[in-house]
């Protein structure tokens, strides 16, 4: 397969994907073909994964001229998890295998305790779905195994949308293990729960944020729990909230089996909610703000940074003098220079100061690649906020 010169620009500078509109040839490769990449000149470039539908019509797999095999999946599925083992701490659930971050473009597997949780979201990596299973299996005999490849992406690969059991079959009862993470006992939703179950890319931020949490809380958007029964350990009082009836019974349940009684639970649309609270003059010393995205594309960026800035202009109003603001985007196409700047316009139209205590991103075993953009999705500040000095004060007035 031959790829443009902008293609091979590309591949030099260290990203892995190729557009189609850089294929100068794709000769007779087929839907999910393992080819090699070749420049104009006809000069190797790599070794990749071939889409016949997706816009990105090659991920790279080795920039080495080697046979992308058994023995190779092998080996970054042994790193990956020697990775894991450096930098997970205090937990059985964590992500085994990041993409693109681990070298295995459109492959995500997790673990939860004693199961797996894998999606394959393009062509090549879904027509190596058994190698792989076999793979895992022998890597972790104790483990299940679970697709969870219901996700758009692959509608854009033109492959079906499946959940299921892999291994074993039958099953002995529902895939709903409790794990184990920061101390606490999470009980997952394999089959039916956000993403592969947990957001486990949130795990090392739910421990920061409970380190400077204080006082009366407000989860918003708290799914499960997670930041919620992380704060109950160091807060008075904490009041989660979400939409979902289902999320919040899972959310009670985590907190009824981890001795937490200090939180209450609150069915409600958190804009109507942060607005109410605000009409009704209440307060908070922390506030946590972990929305779903609100960009999934760059076409929905300006509607995006106009929800990110009401919530959090409304939750910096609640907050009390030195109160703390836990804010996140999971919006890849909200940069964190992008993320700060609406922070700032909110801070200075709810005539507050705020201060950064930590830039946080996601935890680290969901690794980041410098060269790839896409893999640093997650942004989450820390901020002390604070009454606006008497200047500040009348400059956010001319500006309503």
């Amino acid at each position: 397969m031959t790829i443009t010169r902008r293609g091979a620009e590309r591949l030099a500078s260290g990203h892995p994907w190729i557009y189609r509109s850089d294929v100068s040839s794709a000769g007779a490769a087929a839907a999910g073909d393992v080819v090699r990449i070749r420049d104009v000149r006809g000069r190797f470039q790599g070794m990749a994964h071939y889409s016949s539908s997706s816009e990105i019509a090659l991920r790279l797999l080795s920039t080495q001229d080697r046979p992308v095999d058994r023995a190779l999946f092998q080996e970054r599925l042994a790193t990956a998890q020697s990775h894991r083992d450096r930098v997970v701490r205090n937990s059985n659930a964590y992500r085994l295998v990041f993409g693109e971050g681990d070298g295995l473009p459109a492959l995500i597997v997790d673990r939860y305790a004693g199961w797996l949780v894998m999606q394959t979201l393009n062509q090549g990596m879904d027509r190596a779905q058994p190698m792989l299973v076999e793979l895992l299996r022998e890597m972790f005999p104790e483990c299940g195994i679970i697709e969870r490849n219901e996700s758009s992406v692959r509608k854009l690969e033109k492959l079906p949308l499946r959940s299921a059991v892999v291994f074993p079959s039958p099953i002995p009862q529902p895939p709903s293990p409790a794990v184990r993470m920061n101390g606490l006992s999470l009980t997952v939703d394999l089959l039916k729960g956000q993403k592969t179950g947990a957001f486990l890319d949130q795990r090392e931020n739910y421990v920061a944020a409970a380190n400077w949490a204080k006082g009366h809380a407000l989860d918003c958007f708290t799914y499960s729990g997670g930041f919620a029964l992380h704060l109950a350990r160091t807060c008075e009082l904490v009041e989660a909230v979400d939409s979902s009836s289902e999320a919040l019974a899972a959310a009670r349940h985590n907190a009824t089996q981890n001795g937490l009684s200090n939180i209450s639970f609150t069915a409600a649309n958190v804009f109507d909610l942060l607005k109410g609270y605000d009409d009704a003059r209440r307060s908070f010393d922390t506030i946590v703000l972990d929305p779903p995205a609100f960009a999934r594309g760059r076409a929905q960026l300006e509607g995006a940074l106009r929800g990110y800035k009401e919530i959090n202009l409304r939750a910096m109003k609640l907050l009390k003098p030195g109160g703390v603001l836990v804010t996140c985007t999971c919006s890849h196409h909200v940069g964190e220079g992008t993320f700060l700047e609406m922070l700032a316009e909110a801070a200075l139209d709810a005539h507050r100061r705020i201060t950064i205590l930590e830039r946080r991103t996601q935890s680290a075993d969901h690794p980041i690649l410098l060269t790839v953009p896409e893999t640093l999705y997650l942004k989450c500040m820390i901020v002390l906020v604070d009454k606006a000095w008497g200047l500040w004060t009348v400059a956010a007035r001319k500006r309503e």
